[in-house]
């Protein structure tokens, strides 16, 4: 019976779609008989699984997956949004979720605040980053998700929620009951100024109103002293809504100019972006800084101020996705977030990655052949390209970590030494300004000793690598002793490689303890003095010969 009852309301809710898709199908494309073949394929199949096979199903589960497969095999941006994660998608358009205010992570069984938010509830409470969520409304966190416990603690603002708090080197945990709040996290977590008279500003999503604050924080700068020239950080940018691509476009260059073309299947829907008011600063000298992970409206923005010759662009290639997606409501409180259109820039080019199979490890686009690329040019003439991504100016790579500070970080002993380091000190210089002494780095190398973490330097794995060729073509019998000799000078040793790399691992550490004390612009304030990213970025625009050269056609 149970079947049965669960069946007929699974008919329901297929026979509605049929009909919807079907009709739409029929009119758009005349392929009503493929498309109604092939989902009444997906009723008779899901209706005999459902009846005979051996275990109970959960339908929505078996749908879901089905659902998001068949998206799968489109592109990496169509998704199913169901309504237990509508909360987080409208946090990733707006800026904005109901909750405590604080940012958790996941360390060995336990999860803690790693952050919380300034002036939000979990920061009125007195909570510090390091705390471990015992409880959270009686329910223990032991071995919890940070998924599923961010789940608990969100939840519509005014409500309350009761956590149990266990902080480090503390016997006893305690209680706080806090209100939840709508938490809106600003999409410019610092601006300030750099070397004296360059303005800096951290733009990390393209959320709503966010050209607003890209807006203040620069009339604020300039407040303070006239500025000779501005970086525009948009480097771990994922992007966002399209119209603030579009506004924050509009800050720099001047009213009436294209900003960006979207093209479709659907053509009523194809659209020419353009810029609607004056420019805030049309022609300060301007760097936007970019990496792998800048992608869409940020690809957009890096796009146009390179189409235009408007600003320098720095870093490393970005992430490579020309599709823009529209949200289509569907039944129950669902959604789809569907790729309808490639977008353009004003050269004309579509950024978008050739093939999504031809990836980096982390998403980003991969090498395209020269062959496959296209050839367009900037206002002043330069040539750029299309195919994959936004090619910097000037390229500065990214800084790859020695093994030693990946384990210090992987193993959270720099997150748990800062904790630590807060609890002894009451305060400390203003972030600008702090450095750990000698002695204080010293007595984290002390306290390290008795804590695990191993690493394999580069020379170790390569040494290996020619242990297991050497064995496999036989010769090892007759080098053995040599490489054991070998294999025993190259071994790290953990203390020498902390004095060795102790200015890298420093700077993670004084990072880390200034989030403790300023927030998180605290930690990227103490960030900058050492970013090769933006140190290029000061000297060119300090250079304006280089900066003009830059921007030229070369002959």
């Amino acid at each position: 019976m149970m079947n049965r009852t669960i069946w007929r309301k699974a008919a329901v809710l297929l026979l509605v779609p049929v009909l919807l898709l079907s009709v739409l199908a029929y009119r758009s494309d005349n392929n009503f008989f493929e498309i109604s073949k092939n989902l009444d394929i997906f009723a008779t199949l899901f209706r005999e699984v459902n009846t005979y096979y051996v275990d109970e199903i959960k339908p929505a589960e078996l749908i879901k997956t089905g659902i998001d497969a068949m998206l799968e095999s489109l592109d990496p941006y169509t998704n199913y949004i169901t309504e237990a994660d509508i909360e987080s998608y409208r946090f990733q358009t707006t800026g904005k979720y109901g909750g405590i205010g604080a940012l958790i992570r996941k360390v060995g069984d336990d999860v803690v605040i790693a952050e919380p938010y300034k002036g939000f509830p979990a920061d009125k409470a007195g909570l510090r980053a390091g705390d471990r969520l015992v409880e959270v409304d009686g329910k223990s966190t032991k071995g919890k998700s940070v998924e599923d416990v961010s789940k608990i603690l969100k939840g519509t603002p005014g409500t309350e929620v009761k956590v149990t708090i266990q902080r480090p080197n503390e016997k006893q945990p305690f209680v706080r009951t806090l209100v939840r709040e709508e938490v809106k996290v600003s999409s410019v977590p610092y601006a300030g100024l750099v070397d004296g008279n360059i303005g800096y500003v951290r733009l990390t999503q393209f959320t709503e109103n966010c050209s607003q604050e890209v807006a203040s924080a620069i009339r604020k700068l300039q407040e303070k002293t006239p500025l000779s020239g501005l970086i525009l950080d948009l480097r771990g940018n994922p992007g966002g809504l399209l119209h603030e691509a579009v506004n924050v476009s509009n800050l720099f260059i001047e009213k009436g100019q294209e900003i960006v073309s979207t093209r479709g299947k659907v053509k009523e829907w194809d659209k020419v972006y353009n810029t609607l008011q004056n420019a805030l600063e049309p022609t300060l000298p301007l760097a936007v800084l970019i990496n792998r992970s800048s992608a869409s409206a940020s690809e957009i923005v890096s796009g146009v101020m390179q189409d235009y010759d408007r600003g320098i662009i720095l870093g490393q290639k970005t992430f490579g996705k020309g599709l823009v997606q529209t949200t289509r409501q569907l039944s129950y409180g669902t959604q789809l977030k569907v790729t309808t259109a490639h977008y353009y820039t004003p050269s004309g080019r579509c950024i978008q990655a050739i093939n999504y199979a031809q990836r980096n490890p982390d998403g980003s686009v991969g090498k395209i052949p020269d062959s496959l690329k296209n050839a367009f040019k900037t206002r002043a003439g330069r040539i750029v390209y299309d195919g994959g991504g936004i090619d910097p100016d000037i390229v500065v790579e990214e800084r790859e970590l020695q093994p030693i500070t990946v384990s210090l970080l992987s193993k959270n002993l720099i997150f748990d030494y800062a904790t630590l380091f807060h609890q002894q000190h009451a305060s400390i210089p203003p972030s600008a300004e702090f450095h750990l002494t000698d002695e204080q780095y010293n007595q984290f190398v002390l306290w390290l000793r008795d804590k695990e973490y191993d690493y394999t330097t580069k020379s170790e794995e390569k040494l290996r690598e020619f242990r297991d060729m050497v064995k496999k073509e036989a010769y090892w019998d007759a080098i053995s002793e040599h490489y054991t000799a070998l294999e025993k000078e190259m071994s790290h040793d953990k203390e020498k490689d902390l004095i060795k790399f102790k200015d890298e691992i420093r700077e993670f550490l004084e990072q880390e303890i200034a989030l403790r004390y300023y927030y998180q612009d605290g930690r990227i304030e103490a960030s900058l003095s050492s970013d090769p990213v933006v140190q290029k970025a000061k000297e060119t625009l300090r250079d304006p010969a280089a900066y003009r050269k830059i921007l030229q056609a070369s002959n």
